[in-house]
């Protein structure tokens, strides 16, 4: 990016990508903190289901934390963390099995 302001309602749209590749998901809406003035998360839907699929209701979405967020450019990359979510449940099944 060139340092140039976009505004907000281009983010509405763009693919999300955890830092390692992974597909999250697509913003649909963005949650802002108008006090501050600040973006403080992203509401995604078009979930990745090998992420969320037994955690979020089929056509539900998610609100992603915008401190998550690491890059904002043609997609947005946030960190691996949501990839944990997977993991854990795999975890989980592992245990109880």
């Amino acid at each position: 990016m060139d340092g140039t302001p976009e505004e907000l309602t281009t983010l509405v749209g763009r693919e999300v990508y955890s830092n390692n590749g992974v597909f999250v998901g697509e913003v649909e809406d963005i949650r802002l903190d108008l006090d501050r003035q600040t973006v403080t998360g992203l509401a995604l839907g078009r979930l990745n289901n090998e992420l969320f699929g037994t955690r979020i209701e089929s056509g539900k979405g998610v609100l992603l934390p915008y401190r998550w967020v690491r890059a904002v450019g043609d997609v947005i990359l946030v960190n691996d963390v949501i990839e944990r979510l997977k993991h854990s449940e795999e975890e989980e099944e592992t245990v109880v099995a």
